[in-house]
């Protein structure tokens, strides 16, 4: 499945309710296991991202609706890319000139 990178920022709802953040994890989760998207890790940082977030779905379009869904409820912003895996990454390469 392809995989997706998320880059989070808390919200001012999702810092104030920041006690309850494991929680809203398990409820993310359960969301995203819904929707066909995998969370294989979340990790929170410190710098300019409050978390990342490293998911596998099943296309652009599924990845692209779970991150709406999260966005919803208000907690957090996210930027988030398409990654390649290795596997991926030596296919593009093959097909340089």
């Amino acid at each position: 499945m392809p995989g997706y990178i998320s880059l989070c920022k808390y919200t001012q709802q999702g810092i104030a309710g920041i006690k309850t953040a494991p929680e809203r994890l398990k409820q993310t989760k359960a969301l995203f296991e819904k929707m066909g998207v995998r969370l294989v890790g979340i990790w929170w940082t410190l710098g300019e991202y409050d978390m990342v977030a490293v998911c596998d779905a099943p296309d652009d379009q599924t990845m692209a609706a779970a991150a709406l869904a999260s966005g919803m409820r208000g907690i957090s912003t996210t930027e988030t890319m398409r990654a390649l895996s290795e596997e991926e990454f030596a296919q593009v390469v093959s097909k340089l000139p």
